[in-house]
């Protein structure tokens, strides 16, 4: 919505102004399809486009001020709140069934997932949500917190990226290992419960012993709090988790799946 406003404004500048799209096409070194697809909100208007129509349409700075609100999202709609209470958990369980936890991702296998969103974003997005995504795994280090990955096994083969990619992945998890503060487990083919199917599973504890749970779903995710329901969740969780394998029995899975690629 940021964009469409912002296009209609630089529109209306425009007109007021009796600049036509094609002189602004020239100022901003942009062609015509491109500054109807920003004044439409199709494309986001960039920064040279607001200066040129700023200086064209002596807006004095108002147009050339809607440049922050038009930045990329760093993360998803609707994470904001997950991603507070998991700066601030103390432990955090997560459970994934078809791809590599975000939090131990390699930055090629991200990038390899946040590129390829249906419906897509643009490349802008992608690589700030990136970015953001790194940042994240920056937690990892710190010893005082205590991080549990249960991955299905067929998160090893799903080839995100292609097979250059999830060897690297592969490695990444096994660097994990020796870990004092990051366990990961892998619940083998054949012994997932079929609840492990609905989607992803993050069980987070803060240092006030307050749990929450996040569940993540197509189109679809939120972060609970209500006592009864995080309970329920968080047995669920612990159900899935009591078919993995032990960390050194894991590792020994993921070498092998690394021998087959």
């Amino acid at each position: 919505m940021s964009w469409k406003y912002c296009g209609d404004q630089l529109k209306r500048w425009r007109a007021k102004a009796g600049v036509t799209r094609e002189q602004l096409s020239q100022a901003a070194s942009y062609d015509i399809e491109s500054v109807r697809s920003m004044e439409a909100g199709r494309r986001r208007p960039t920064l040279k486009m607001l200066q040129a129509a700023d200086e064209l349409c002596d807006a004095q700075g108002m147009l050339t001020a809607a440049e922050p609100y038009l930045l990329p999202e760093t993360k998803p709609a609707r994470s904001d709140v997950f991603f507070d209470v998991e700066k601030e958990a103390v432990a955090c369980y997560f459970y994934e069934a078809l791809h590599i936890p975000g939090l131990l991702q390699t930055e090629a296998y991200a990038r390899a997932v946040l590129s390829n969103q249906i419906p897509p974003v643009d490349d802008a997005t992608a690589e700030e949500r990136l970015a953001f995504r790194l940042k994240r795994q920056e937690r990892l280090a710190e010893p005082e917190a205590m991080f549990s990955f249960t991955i299905y096994e067929a998160a090893l083969h799903t080839s995100i990226g292609g097979r250059e990619v999830m060897k690297g992945q592969l490695h990444r998890l096994l660097d994990f290992e020796d870990s004092r503060n990051s366990r990961i487990q892998i619940v083998p083919i054949g012994q997932l419960p079929a609840t492990g199917l609905a989607g992803s599973l993050t069980i987070l504890e803060t240092i006030n012993n307050e749990q929450y749970a996040y569940v993540e779903t197509h189109e679809t995710n939120a972060l609970h709090s209500e006592p009864r329901l995080v309970g329920r969740l968080s047995r669920r969780h612990a159900m899935i988790r009591a078919q993995a394998l032990n960390a050194k029995e894991s590792a020994q899975l993921v070498r092998k799946t690394l021998e087959q690629l």
